[in-house]
């Protein structure tokens, strides 16, 4: 007889081999097939609501890494908050305009783009945009991502477009809009001013130069002799700005002195005279203090001359100076600078900037007349040394701002923009005390915004591209004054809504102004429209009101926002101006963020590093499960670390957690939980421990989900996989199903178990291995499935029944034996005492309440171990007993069992050989076999 024909062998046709790759597809198709997404959010209407809105990527290529994180998570939450028992509709979007999309578009024009017509390179836009947004939604469904795919919000929309006029004209209407010429970043590449979240700092090697600035008189100045030259001593690391110098401004509260050197008598601040005049190089038997130390507040009025320019500049009181670096004597250009700009509107000095959008001088600078201001520096350098005015030149590397899409350096330059006031309608104060109502999840999410509001200037919100919405303002050809009026914008936003914002663009004033529209400054009626677009941050800083309030499936305001951390500065900022500026308060209830994507040493994604670890890479060689395995591994809430090594070490994670659900459906091949489901009373006692740890586990999970705490959910199941389930559980329940009779109540009561596992885990982690927990699902009878996909059911609910605290206590103290008894063998097998652990017989010397305890569990003990046998004995010495090292008074002895092997069953039993027809089983198993049909 074939003893084997007659065990419980585990089959199933969930394979051991994932190949992901092939088989997500699959799922991908089905789901789609029966408008999963759709089921679920019908299917859940009429519960509470839970809205998380999608922060719009650019539309400008493929979906890099970054990008794989931030969708993985969303849907993360989205999936889990679902089945938690909330409705989640989820609204994709796509920032479509802006500088990231014409640059790429400009850059396949070549030279010829400055001949392209602004409709043809909006129209060749619109189809990148196109193109791209199609291709990251692809992309992003790959990835398992749920959410109305077929119906995104995209900011080129002309519906879109309409409210990001409509919500201008509300901050028009309020006053919180001017035009005004000051110095606000710019870009000479792609010629176009830009707000501080479109630059990123590198470093930068700049000139730093010490330049003297020469007075025009010295006659009554303490510590000079009346016509003997002195000069203040300014030191910069622009020298271009130089040419648009209008002022030097020092501290009314620092000291300063004169300081005779071989360059001439010198001013400079009394706190910097040391590292100043070290840098300088000067020997100190050349230096001489002249007269008393100076008040600053007693400087101002001197005048100086310009180094190079027939020009005469006040010296004037300025608290931006600082005793940190430098002189103490600030150059200041009104026009390159914003604190020179703040000084500038005090004392009334002339905001002049004479550099085109190319970043060249304007022909009218004396010598640099239309050369670049970077590639004028070493000019201006020579001409000062030629001059006698430079006392000392260097170069100094230092953090400098980059545009973020061309990585050139940029420049502060003054221009006519139109801005958002912080504060008018104490739109800055309004915004502090609303992002204390908000929840900032990790905390210093709160400080870090809290910062930047505090210390930001007013929103420049123009831009001088064609790709966007234009700002809806005219300029009077009489008297150059403005005309921008929210009854108009909205009138604009109305034929936008049907014909798009090209119109804008192609139509004659004639047909954009209402008839008999004059200039508010002189009455003039000869109009000209102007072409700034609006900045893309406000257009997608309105999302909340072209999404939230709009969409019928959504409401405003959101639960949550969740980006990366550099959204403190770009979206989230952009989006809680805008709305208080219009609602008076956050669009978000709690902000999320997650750091940035790095390699296993902790450096910056590039590709000139050659670590870049491309999404698509991933899923094609490990399946887009891992890449959501490697999502909820990490602490996103820092930087996420990645790697080759990374990727196999979860690939190895994902295998023991596919090997346990295979497992468990292997051995419930042949139950149907309404034909075979046990009575509780006929549970072991391991079943019920097994139960109680699957309502921990639970438990555990769901709160995890609950605080967005991903990786404490995946190391929860894997151990609960790994060690509670493969190394304990199931390893301690084989030998029931395998080789206890089929329908046995014992068998059945561990399938019990077994199904209620299996149901748990699949629900447990379907939001984080989407595919993994469906393809399970599809496996399990179809009596267990309530539903036709794992993603249309709720979480399972903790089974108070089955929590038991004694039996948990007391197993947590087998365990420990357990352990403890595991160590002993392994030496013995090591040694060869025993070949294996089933070969095993141990004493366990042991007295008082550990006797006790031990002797109410003892027949367990043997399956608990999996050992021959178990028996007790009094204390011992002798040396072939290990005393324990965390039980105090247990001492462990291994001898090798003296009877036979069952051919069945394996177990070394001493009723092995008592049947003359079947010598080689137990009597356990002779029984079974007797049974069997074959």
């Amino acid at each position: 007889m074939q003893y084997q024909n007659t065990l419980n062998l585990p089959q199933t046709a969930f394979p051991m081999k994932a190949e992901l790759g092939q088989r997500e597809p699959q799922l991908l198709e089905q789901w789609h097939a029966m408008g999963l997404y759709s089921r679920r959010t019908e299917g859940s209407r009429g519960r509470p609501t839970f809205i998380l809105h999608d922060g719009p990527p650019y539309a400008n290529g493929q979906i890099h890494i970054g990008h794989a994180l931030n969708k993985i998570l969303k849907d993360f939450i989205l999936k889990s908050k679902s089945m938690a028992g909330f409705h989640c509709p989820y609204i994709p979007g796509w920032d479509c305009h802006g500088l990231p999309i014409e640059h790429q578009v400009m850059k396949t024009l070549g030279k010829n783009r400055r001949t392209i017509p602004p409709l043809d390179i909006r129209q060749r836009c619109r189809e990148y945009a196109e193109k791209f947004y199609r291709i990251q939604r692809d992309e992003f469904i790959r990835l398992g991502v749920l959410g109305d795919w077929e119906h995104p919000y995209l900011t080129m929309d002309p519906a879109y477009e309409a409210v990001i006029l409509r919500e201008l004209a509300r901050m028009v209407k309020a006053g919180r809009v001017y035009q005004s010429k000051k110095p606000v970043l710019w870009c000479a590449r792609d010629e176009t001013a830009l707000a501080e979240a479109e630059v990123e700092y590198a470093e930068h090697t700049s000139p730093s130069i010490y330049v003297k600035f020469p007075l025009v008189d010295t006659s009554g100045i303490d510590g000079l002799v009346a016509g003997e030259e002195a000069s203040l001593l300014i030191w910069t690391t622009t020298p271009w700005t130089l040419a648009a110098n209008r002022a030097i401004s020092i501290h009314p509260d620092l000291t300063y002195r004169w300081v005779k050197t071989p360059a001439g008598t010198l001013l400079i601040a009394q706190d910097l005279l040391d590292p100043c005049l070290k840098a300088l190089g000067f020997p100190d038997h050349e230096i001489r203090l002249l007269g008393e130390g100076l008040s600053g507040a007693s400087l101002e009025g001197l005048q100086c001359r310009h180094p190079w320019l027939d020009l005469q500049v006040p010296v004037i009181h300025g608290e931006h100076v600082t005793r940190d670096q430098g002189t103490g004597c600030v150059h200041t250009a009104p026009g390159h600078g914003q604190e020179d700009y703040a000084i500038g509107l005090r004392y009334e000095l002339e905001v002049f900037a004479p550099v085109d959008d190319q970043g060249r001088f304007l022909p009218e600078v004396k010598y640099f007349g239309g050369t670049g201001v970077l590639e004028a520096n070493p000019e201006i350098i020579h001409l000062l040394k030629e001059s006698g005015h430079l006392v000392r030149e260097e170069t100094i590397t230092h953090s400098y701002p980059h545009c973020w899409r061309c990585k050139n350096p940029v420049i502060f330059r003054a221009t006519q923009q139109w801005f958002v006031s912080m504060e008018a309608g104490d739109l800055r104060q309004n915004a502090l005390a609303e992002i204390d109502a908000v929840q900032w999840l990790p905390g210093w999410g709160r400080e870090r915004i809290y910062g930047m509001i505090q210390n930001r200037p007013d929103w420049c919100i123009s831009r001088q591209r064609f790709w966007g919405v234009p700002i809806v303002s005219f300029r009077c050809r009489s008297c150059q004054g403005t005309l921008m009026n929210a009854e108009i914008i909205r009138k604009t936003a109305d034929r936008i809504e049907e014909q798009g914002t090209d119109q804008w663009f192609s139509a004659p004033v004639s047909a954009l102004l209402p008839k008999g529209t004059r200039c508010p400054q002189c009455q003039g009626e000869d109009l000209e429209k102007k072409n700034d677009i609006l900045d893309v941050w406000f257009e997608s800083g309105v999302s909340h009101a072209a999404v939230l309030k709009l969409r019928e499936a959504l409401r405003w305001p959101a639960d949550l926002y969740l980006e990366g951390s550099d959204q403190h500065r770009g979206w989230f900022h952009s989006a809680l101006l805008t709305a208080l500026s219009t609602d008076g308060k956050a669009p978000y209830r709690m902000v999320l963020t997650h750091g940035f994507v790095v390699d296993n040493r902790g450096r910056k994604m590039s590709k000139s590093a050659g670590n870049v670890i491309a999404p698509q890479e991933v899923t094609d060689r490990h399946g887009a499960e891992i890449l959501r395995l490697w999502v909820a591994a990490e602490d996103y809430r820092g930087d996420v670390r990645i790697s080759q090594n990374i990727l196999q070490q979860l690939v190895e994670a994902y295998r023991k957690i596919r090997n346990t659900c295979r497992f468990l459906l292997g051995n419930l091949y042949d139950y149907e939980p309404k034909q075979h489901r046990v009575a509780d009373t006929d549970l072991w006692e391991v079943d019920r421990w097994a139960l109680d740890g699957l309502q921990r586990l639970t438990e555990r999970v769901r709160k995890s989900y609950d605080q967005y705490e991903f990786h404490t959910v995946f190391h929860t199941l894997n151990h609960f996989c790994a060690v509670e389930m493969s190394s304990l559980y199931l390893d301690i329940l084989k030998d029931r199903l395998y080789t206890h009779p089929a329908d046995s109540l014992s068998r059945r009561a561990g399938q019990r178990v077994l199904h209620e596992i299996l149901t748990t885990l699949c629900k447990l982690m379907a939001p984080i291995l989407s595919f993994t927990a469906e393809e399970v699902w599809q496996q399990l009878p179809a009596s267990s499935r309530t539903s036709e996909s794992i993603h249309l059911e709720l979480f399972p609910m903790i089974e108070d029944r089955y929590r038991d605290e004694a039996l948990h206590n007391r197993w947590e103290k087998l365990l420990t034996i357990r352990d403890e008894v595991a160590r002993v063998l392994e030496r013995a097998r090591k040694e060869r005492v025993i070949g294996s652990f089933m070969q095993a017989e141990v004493r366990l010397h042991v007295q008082g309440s550990l006797k006790d305890f031990l002797e109410g569990v003892l027949q367990d003990l043997p399956m608990l171990l999996i050992v021959a046998g178990v028996s007790l004995h009094p204390p011992a010495q002798e040396e072939e007993i290990t005393q324990s090292e965390n039980v105090d008074g247990l001492g462990i002895q291994v001898v090798r069992t003296p009877h036979s092997k069952c051919a069945r069953c394996w177990s070394y039993r001493p009723t092995v050989g008592q049947s003359p027809e079947h010598p080689t089983l137990c009597d356990r198993c002779l029984q079974t076999v007797s049974q069997h049909p074959g």
